[in-house]
């Protein structure tokens, strides 16, 4: 039985490659590239001349069977354009049923554009969320973006340049107006931050056409203030109290979700009954 080796690659410099990585793809009788062509140029590089098989979104499945069946074998190292292998690119479905069949799996880490573009942004927060590519269709698009957007974190996306604006006019109007870094030729000659608005990103990018693959890196946005969620939670006690919910059952939830003491989560609950009771007593027909 062989090993899958999962190889990082350089994103854009052939020097970001680590010893390790060379010797795995000089070894295995078998390499997966997601492009050979683009892949070829490292390998010669480094003066590697094994056996090179194109894997990729359209061929993936057709080459599944194929490859399981060369880790019976042999070793096989899998690899993609730039990065890592699954990580918005061909190679999850391959690694999964490579697990799923007790073959040995081997991660060799390498250059991520996603952290190198979170670190050079050097935006704060307590961490990040990675999303990749976001839906096509615009209605899915802002649903996941309405979900991304509560979120107090950073949030990475990878976009084309040809529907960059269009993402960032989405970006705007679900998420509002946030401080973001576009990132792109990263660790090459050229590589370029450029740290701006969302505003002022679509501005840039309506005048000059749009080139290569940016990471887009969004600060989060404001955290809702103490007033705000204290209104959100008594209007949650009074919903739930109107429904007819379980008071105990309300209290933990309101005490869990908005974080406020036990207490002031039972005065909430008072005050709706209150309020309930007036509305109750203007609404009741005057007797005579």
């Amino acid at each position: 039985m062989g090993r899958l080796y999962v190889v990082g690659t350089p994103i854009g410099n052939l020097e970001d490659v680590t010893y390790r990585a060379v010797r795995v793809l000089g070894e295995v009788p078998l390499i997966l590239a997601e492009d050979t062509r683009h892949s070829r140029k490292l390998l010669s590089r480094y003066g590697i001349g094994g056996r090179l098989m194109s894997y990729h979104q359209h061929n993936k499945n057709s080459r599944l069977d194929m490859t399981l069946a060369a880790l019976e074998h042999g070793d096989v190292a899998l690899i993609s354009s730039a990065g890592m292998p699954s990580i918005s690119d061909p190679g999850f479905e391959l690694i999964a049923a490579a697990v799923q069949r007790g073959i040995e799996v081997d991660v060799l880490p390498g250059p991520s554009a996603v952290v190198t573009a979170v670190v050079g942004a050097a935006l704060p927060a307590p961490g990040f969320v990675f999303h990749g590519f976001l839906p096509r269709q615009r209605t899915h698009k802002r649903a996941r973006l309405r979900m991304l957007s509560g979120l107090q974190l950073v949030t990475v996306l990878y976009e084309s340049p040809h529907r960059l604006v269009d993402t960032l006019e989405e970006i705007r109007a679900v998420m509002g107006e946030r401080s973001l870094v576009l990132a792109r030729e990263l660790t090459k000659l050229h590589q370029e931050y450029v740290r701006c608005t969302v505003s002022d990103a679509i501005e840039k990018y309506c005048r000059q056409e749009p080139q290569g693959e940016f990471t887009i890196v969004i600060a989060p946005g404001e955290p809702p203030s103490p007033e705000h969620n204290l209104d959100t939670a008594r209007n949650e006690v009074l919903r739930r109290r109107l429904q007819g919910e379980n008071r105990r059952a309300v209290l933990k939830h309101i005490s869990e979700q908005f974080g406020i003491p036990r207490n002031d989560a039972y005065a909430m609950w008072i005050e709706a009954e209150d309020d309930q009771q007036q509305s109750d007593e203007r609404d009741s027909p005057v007797g005579e």
